[in-house]
């Protein structure tokens, strides 16, 4: 029997369109004679709309942007088209619904969905608290140092003194909490990385600094709940010196290499990084761990995340497809996860015995 399935997509993020492209990709490849595929699309000012079913390709993402607006949230994640949904896909890149904010709504209503939940959801967004997730853990990982816009206001030359005494040139600046490169800066100088850190604040709250380094960015993809699977592991091969909003999204200026050019006994201690870090933050379905290899072969865990690039032609696909699992069986694969785990929920008692 076909089961329901909703497709969540846009969003209030910086990362709006990509969710788009991704969500097409996911339409065109889910197995449509498995699955009722019904879009329901978040704009860029937080509405929400609903589509037709997809029944064919989608060849026009402008399609996806055409909907009904949803006055009752809830009853069209609960209800379409007279059919109960039997499980919901968020398919939201950066906040306001990969940090976990969906996720928590869908928990509130008591909706099975696809992927991490509200704790590994807003972990995976927050790089702060992931990395000292990651350092209880023991996971090995480069110098840094986070504060608050509060404390960089009130004690600018105490912050700036902290950085220094940890970190050396060249640098990088981070919000703690964005999917994308936006707000993200190398810096080279202690003017550079003033300006960065005034940048960074307009995105977020919270900053990171981080230790620069020369390295290799490699990545590992993770599925699973409770018995995980891990992928050999991929290369970012960059043309460019920093990986940034516009290298990332627009100008192509980066390649794949899948496997990656490591040794074997890099890979195995990456592939186990990577299920360390997915059980330090409780995650669930599917997650891509990022890892830095520096030319002396020091391994060190970069971040985790929790819905990573979706489309056919992202790293995290393509690592499975690497390992003869095909995009649209990945698809049914995390479905599939998805409703194992919200049975689990489901067996787990929410009062006190009498």
């Amino acid at each position: 029997m076909k089961k329901t399935i909703v497709l969540i997509y846009g969003g209030k993020s910086a990362e709006h369109d990509i969710s788009i492209l991704t969500a097409q990709s996911v339409m065109n490849a889910i197995d449509k004679e498995k699955f009722d595929v019904h879009p329901l699309y978040i704009g860029a000012d937080g509405e929400w709309f609903k589509g037709e079913q997809i029944k064919g390709q989608i060849d026009d993402t402008t399609l996806l942007r055409s909907s009904i607006p949803i006055h009752n949230m809830i009853q069209a994640l609960r209800e379409v088209d007279g059919k109960v949904v039997d499980i919901v896909f968020p398919l939201l890149h950066g906040p306001n619904g990969e940090d976990g904010t969906i996720q928590g709504l869908l928990d509130v209503a008591n909706i099975p969905y696809v992927g991490n939940g509200v704790l590994s959801s807003s972990v995976g967004m927050d790089k702060l608290v992931a990395k000292q997730l990651f350092t209880q853990r023991g996971l090995k990982q480069l110098p840094y140092v986070g504060f608050l816009h509060s404390e960089w206001l009130e004690y600018e030359d105490s912050v700036l003194h902290s950085i220094d005494k940890k970190l050396h040139f060249p640098m990088f600046v981070k919000p703690a909490n964005l999917g994308s490169s936006l707000g993200i800066s190398k810096v080279e100088s202690t003017e550079e990385l003033i300006e960065g850190i005034r940048q960074a604040f307009k995105y977020d709250r919270k900053v990171v600094v981080e230790q620069g380094v020369t390295a290799r960015e490699i990545e590992v993809g993770v599925i699973g709940n409770d018995e995980l699977q891990t992928t050999e592991p991929g290369e970012v091969v960059k043309q460019v010196d920093f990986y940034d909003y516009e290298a990332k999204y627009q100008e192509g200026n980066a390649s794949l290499q899948i496997p990656a050019h490591i040794d074997e006994e890099q890979k195995k201690v990456m592939r186990h990084m990577a299920t360390q870090a997915f059980k330090a933050a409780d995650c669930a379905g599917l997650v891509r761990a990022d890892f830095f290899l520096t030319e002396d072969g020091s391994i060190y865990i970069n971040e985790i995340n929790t819905m990573p690039g979706f489309t056919k032609f992202s790293m995290f696909p393509l690592l499975w497809a690497n390992m003869n699992l095909a995009y649209s069986e990945l698809i049914e694969t995390l479905i599939n996860l998805g409703i194992e785990r919200f049975e689990q929920r489901q067996s787990i008692s929410f009062q006190k015995d009498s």
